[in-house]
């Protein structure tokens, strides 16, 4: 039975998301969004706060007013350590799905094994803010060895003076790795940032992807061109087209003002040069770093 959705014109909002129309570029079968979070109370958690609107349900709509079919769901900090909640909406997403998981060095192989059955295919590393992080540094390199095996990637969030600052310890890395939300490269610099020859490195060695997500996290000019942050993007399109993947990043925890989904998505239009391209991006490219189909 397919999922109940909220946001539609009976409500007349989408749950943590602005705006109500769709997408003026529109989009192709198979298309994926490669990076959203699904926060549900329901599960367990050490968190007080209870957040609204950002069940597996609630993204139900923000997939159907972009037209994506598949997607790939990163745990949030939220539900820290703990998968039930990401197992769960996988196996409601079912072979569409795919999952990017949190746990520590302490981890059994048992447990790897489960979530490897799951649908999980990485380890999300976000350090990027040491106030609030459930992962550290410390932690990507003992990890990366045990789930090379598997075929999975680590996906790193860091800032671009991270990155910079541990660039040995990425290029040493045994298994693939996803970069998260265009590198977190300061808005003025962009491209010029030296953490951009850092990745582009590893690029260069046919194990890095990079993710085309979080303009409003790479921006100080803002929407709806958010012409910093399409800098940045075009300059990884420009570099390696066949690297990269786009994702939503909903329901945008970080931001009091939610921005407009189908404004993101029309971005990566913008961002991709042409058609091809950005089907390559939203298609090809997920198809194969994610093993769908």
């Amino acid at each position: 039975m397919p999922d109940s959705t909220v946001g539609t014109a009976e409500t007349g909002a989408f749950p943590n998301s602005a705006g109500m129309g769709l997408p003026r570029s529109g989009t192709v079968p198979k298309a994926c969004d490669a990076h959203f979070h699904v926060l549900d109370p329901r599960f367990p958690t050490p968190e007080t706060t209870r957040p609204d609107g950002t069940t597996f349900a609630d993204y139900r709509a923000i997939q159907a007013r972009l037209g994506t079919t598949r997607g790939v769901i990163v745990q949030a900090k939220y539900h820290r350590t703990d998968p039930a909640c990401l197992l769960d909406a996988l196996a409601r997403l079912g072979p569409d799905g795919r999952g990017v998981a949190v746990v520590h060095p302490e981890v059994q192989d048992a447990e790897l094994r489960r979530l490897d059955a799951g649908g999980v295919r990485g380890l999300r590393f976000s350090v990027w803010n040491p106030a609030d992080t459930v992962t550290t540094v410390a932690m990507i390199r003992p990890l990366a060895r045990r789930i090379a095996d598997l075929g999975w990637h680590a996906q790193i969030h860091m800032s671009g003076a991270q990155i910079l600052a541990h660039a040995d310890l990425l290029a040493e890395l045994p298994c693939p790795i996803v970069i998260d939300h265009m590198g977190r490269l300061p808005p003025r610099e962009g491209p010029d940032h030296p953490a951009f020859g850092v990745i582009a490195r590893l690029i260069d060695g046919r194990r890095t992807w990079v993710k085309l997500s979080g303009a409003y996290l790479n921006t100080e000019q803002g929407p709806p061109d958010y012409a910093d942050a399409t800098r940045i993007a075009r300059s990884f399109v420009g570099l390696a087209p066949e690297r990269l993947v786009w994702g939503s990043d909903w329901p945008h925890v970080t931001e009091p003002h939610k921005p407009d989904d189908a404004v993101l998505f029309d971005l990566l239009a913008e961002w991709a040069g042409s058609g091809r391209q950005r089907d390559r991006i939203l298609v090809d490219n997920p198809a194969e770093l994610y093993c769908f189909g």
